[in-house]
């Protein structure tokens, strides 16, 4: 087991933005199909949109990937700026994950939501305010745990991850309302 988490390690540090492309690619399509076939019984994509969607999701995961770097300056610039201490790693990983949340996670959902809508030739909004809600009750709390990691280049992976448990999430919800 240790080689292969070694292998991810050194991948994931050498070519960090393909390893963002390719967790997401294959993790939020997981979990895409993981909600659909617990609300619908089954997964009715065909291969063209199946595809699609896998390169949606990989953009997502680009675009995480650039996301989570400028947050870390971002935080670090605000520690520094009002001189808080630095001390305790789970108070930064907080006010890592909150401004990350807050300040770019509704946009990110939009876009997601628009690129989405653009490569499945589907249109609307349905269902985002539950997505802009979970930023709150799901991801504020995940990504306190994915920023309490010190290696930056597995945390994008962690968040690939976050995506699919969120998925069944949403999905065992759906199918109960």
């Amino acid at each position: 087991m240790s080689g292969i988490f070694q292998w991810y390690l050194e991948t994931v540090t050498k070519y960090p933005f393909h390893a963002a492309f390719i967790q997401f690619a294959i993790l939020g399509m997981v979990g895409d199909w993981i909600a659909a076939t617990v609300v619908r019984k089954k997964f009715s994509y065909t291969p063209v949109k199946f595809v699609l969607k896998m390169l949606g999701w990989g953009i997502l995961g680009l675009i995480i990937k650039v996301g989570f770097i400028g947050m870390h300056g971002f935080t670090g610039a605000i520690f520094t700026k009002f001189g808080w201490p630095t001390t305790s790693p789970i108070f930064v990983a907080f006010c890592m994950s909150t401004f990350t949340n807050l300040l770019f996670g509704p946009q990110m959902m939009f876009f997601h939501r628009w690129e989405d809508n653009l490569m499945q030739g589907t249109k609307g909004y349905k269902g985002m305010s539950i997505a802009i809600k979970s930023l709150i009750w799901f991801w504020i709390p995940a990504h306190t745990v994915t920023f309490s990691i010190a290696n930056h280049d597995v945390q994008v992976g962690l968040a690939a991850a976050w995506s699919l448990v969120l998925g069944l999430i949403l999905g065992i919800a759906n199918r109960k309302s």
